[in-house]
């Protein structure tokens, strides 16, 4: 229990701090408008005594008429303060919230791969998702409940004990025994609404999977057991929130019992005062009419708790991404050479994914300027994590990774990555155009030089046969096109860039023969002038390269040109051997 109050406290704080305060004109306008719909609303019961003490004993037409007046004014005011403060509150929960989603996203983009390779995506969309929209009706209904109704209870109170500090005492001596019970509530509440948003991260990961794996799970028929899969988490879920109404709900029983004992002990008392003529009539209904309208607030300010424990549980996991560190930190006095040659240099370099997953061993090698050096080695020698430390996507743990001569975590990052242009054997394409996925991250280009790359990519032939020709939409991840149709855009965008440095990991895995020979005669002519690093389990794709490098378990065991190695008759005479009796056969 005292974690959870030392753990609401600062998430509290911090929303209003940090993304609340920026709103204080609009929360001002707010809280005035507010505050007009609470004096209308006690208004109303202060207007009772002197209808029933003087306009019905009086019998006085004008006196009634001014009374109707102002009744009407009352609820006029009412209504159209109780607009102003709806949109006004609207309009700073929305703003509140969008701001959020805006620094969760901002924080993820600039969080390093090894973030995301240990989540997963599901969870991640989660928290942005339901968690946020769990927020924004706490926020919104915490706040508005904090103003209005606070507002309004304190002047309700004041009517009541204007009219009779007595009965008002007596009937709020009953209430605040039920807010022990109800900040109980609010504790379970919490945890609760926490384990229901895992639950639905567990629902969205699973869902993101199915969507994902959709022609796996066709091609091995597993159509039932996914969907039997689905139906148990469906069901924690409906256990789970059934459970979280359930613990809301507590609360309603309590102060409706209060209430009703608040209510009969004014009337009993009162009435008795009324027939022994120690209070008029006026007063003693002016006084139950604002009893009445005050039970409103109340109860809603004793479910407020309730909202604020959801949004709560929802914040812990939304600002847990906000404040995940970035293991790849910008230099203090960040470097930005402004002539590039390309020269890439390994300096006994050491590399793990965890303690127990050693990647590179003392790797140290030299790419000049105009280079082409390729890695050959089996899966998980190495290859993609030495390409993958020249953009910083991981920092090194010993050793040093150089560019022209500057360390990389020296140079300023987005000018390091401005002079790398990167083909990955996991194609990304987005749900946009041909020409967008071409010049995706391009900021300068000629519309005539997007077709010179597509063609150079032996691209252009298949782009003109699509429905909108470069205009057609690709769909998520490039779903409407081919295997070596996407690797092929992915080579033309990475041709358009134009970088010095170009890294080539499994660049052609996804090719038929044909296509491949067309993009390596394409390649030959990127490389020229860059410095090419190349990972390639297809040794026919090397053949050409300047300096070829043999890794096993992160070491690198030979190195040469390719009629070098196959003299050494190693390891790499080996692999070609056994590739060419494959092809062979």
């Amino acid at each position: 229990m005292a974690e959870n109050k030392t753990l609401q406290k600062p998430l509290a704080k911090r929303l209003v701090c940090e993304h609340l305060s920026p709103y204080k004109l609009h929360f001002s306008q707010a809280c005035f408008f507010m505050l007009l719909t609470a004096a209308s609303t006690a208004a109303l019961p202060f207007l009772l005594q002197p209808v029933f003490d003087d306009v019905f004993t009086k019998s006085d037409p004008m006196l009634l008429f001014t009374f109707c007046a102002a009744v009407l004014a009352a609820f006029v005011i009412k209504g159209l303060a109780s607009y102003g403060e709806t949109v006004t509150m609207t309009r700073i929960g929305q703003s509140i919230i969008s701001d959020i989603q805006n620094r969760v996203l901002t924080h993820l983009l600039s969080l390093d791969l090894d973030y995301f390779h240990k989540r997963n995506s599901g969870d991640l969309l989660s928290r942005f998702t339901n968690d946020v929209s769990l927020m924004r009706n706490s926020v919104a209904n915490t706040i508005v409940g904090i103003g209005r109704d606070s507002f309004t209870l304190i002047l309700l109170i004041c009517v009541m004990f204007y009219r009779d500090w007595f009965l008002a005492c007596l009937s709020f001596f009953i209430f605040p025994a039920a807010f022990l019970p109800i900040i109980r509530i609010g504790r379970r509440m919490r945890k609760v609404t926490f384990n229901a948003q895992e639950e639905i991260a567990k629902f969205t990961k699973q869902l993101t999977q199915i969507f994902q794996g959709i022609r796996v799970i066709k091609a091995y028929g597993t159509e039932n057991y996914e969907a039997e899969r689905s139906k148990i988490q469906i069901e924690k879920i409906y256990k789970l929130v059934v459970k979280t109404a359930r613990v809301r709900s507590l609360g309603h029983p309590i102060i409706e019992s209060m209430g009703g004992v608040a209510i009969i002990s004014v009337i009993a008392y009162g009435g008795w005062q009324v027939m022994h003529h120690s209070r008029t009539t006026g007063e003693f209904i002016s006084f139950i009419g604002a009893l009445i309208l005050a039970y409103e607030p109340l109860k809603r300010l004793s479910n407020l708790n309730a909202n604020l424990q959801e949004g709560l549980a929802a914040a812990d996991r939304v600002f847990e991404i906000i404040d995940a560190p970035s293991t790849i930190l910008a230099p203090k006095n960040p470097k930005q050479p402004k002539q590039i040659n390309g020269c890439v240099e390994y300096s006994d370099v050491y590399f793990s994914y965890g303690p127990r997953k050693k990647a590179l061993q003392g790797i140290s090698f030299t790419a000049k300027s105009g280079q082409c050096v390729a890695l050959v080695g089996a899966s998980g020698a190495g290859k993609s994590t030495i390409v993958n430390l020249i953009p910083r996507f991981y920092d090194v743990e010993q050793g040093q990774v150089i560019v022209d001569g500057v360390d990389v975590k020296d140079w300023a990052l987005p000018r390091l990555r401005e002079q790398i242009a990167l083909v990955s054997q996991e194609i990304a394409l987005f749900d946009l155009s041909v020409f967008e996925n071409i010049t995706y991250g391009c900021q300068k280009f000629l519309e005539n030089d997007v077709y010179q790359v597509a063609k150079a990519a032996a691209a252009h032939e298949f782009i003109e046969k699509l429905p909108q020709g470069y205009d057609t939409i690709v769909g998520e991840n490039g779903v409407s096109l081919s295997g070596g149709q996407r690797q092929r855009l992915a080579i033309a965008r990475a041709m358009l860039k134009k970088a010095p440095i170009l890294l080539l990991d499994e660049a052609t895995s996804a090719l038929d023969t044909d296509s491949e020979r067309h993009i390596q005669m394409a390649l030959k002519d990127l490389m020229i002038g860059r410095t090419t690093i190349m990972v390639a389990h297809r040794l026919s794709t090397v053949i050409d390269a300047d300096k070829i490098f043999v890794l096993e378990k992160g070491k690198i065991i030979e190195s040469g040109t390719h009629q070098q190695l196959l003299h050494l008759g190693k390891q790499y005479a080996h692999l070609w051997k056994r590739q060419a009796q494959s092809l062979d056969s």
